[in-house]
């Protein structure tokens, strides 16, 4: 029978086989990154949602699997060996709003990434190293900070933004509308700012640091 858990458990399976994440399952289908993260698996209401049928057509694409074998019980069969880095990549602060650090989804890409061990890694999660001390007194120069870029950041939330012009902040979300931020900075000598929405390339939380 044809289930929701099934289809799902085929995508990470078959994520898994090609030695990918389902995120850069996605991204090698030209599909969002985000198309089959888990947050994207279950409605607000509870209710369970579907991956549509084109993209399930790009991944099978992408990867020459048939339709068979996508949907083929998981028999224990060997699959390929895949050397996967330990840890999360970690990059300075300053360095982050450079080009080629990022892929067109927001996530790491290219070199100049370092890796650190942290518990419940997950394929939306990388690390800045704080440098200078403009986000003081919170985060000090060299403390590293842990973002998750799926993550849904409310009012309140510590969080680091990437500009399309490539300026990255950390900052408070205080107030967020349909076409603007406004955060707070965590240095009292910086003012508020309040951004145009169309202005942020990205944002994501921060859920740990280094002290």
């Amino acid at each position: 029978m044809l289930s929701h858990a099934r289809i799902w458990a085929a995508i990470d399976r078959l994520a898994a086989n090609q030695g990918l994440t389902a995120s850069a399952l996605a991204r090698r289908a030209g599909l969002d990154p985000t198309t089959f993260n888990r947050s994207k698996r279950i409605a607000n209401d509870g209710r369970p949602r579907w991956p549509s049928t084109e993209s399930i057509a790009k991944i099978l694409t992408a990867t020459r699997t048939d339709i068979e074998q996508f949907l083929a019980p998981d028999t224990g069969r060997a699959r390929r060996s895949v050397s996967k880095p330990e840890g999360i990549p970690v990059l300075g602060l300053a360095q982050a709003g450079g080009g080629g650090y990022f892929d067109d989804g927001g996530f790491p890409a290219g070199h100049g990434w370092h890796r650190i061990t942290f518990p419940g890694d997950g394929e939306n999660v990388f690390a800045l190293e704080v440098i200078g001390d403009s986000m003081m007194p919170l985060y000090r120069h060299g403390d590293t900070i842990i973002v998750v870029r799926d993550a849904p950041c409310r009012r309140g939330d510590r969080i680091v933004i990437k500009k399309h012009d490539g300026e990255v902040m950390a900052k408070v979300l205080e107030r967020r509308t349909a076409q603007l931020i406004e955060v707070v900075s965590l240095n009292p000598d910086h003012p508020t700012r309040i951004l145009e929405l169309d202005d942020v390339e990205w944002m994501a939380r921060i859920v740990w640091a280094s002290q």
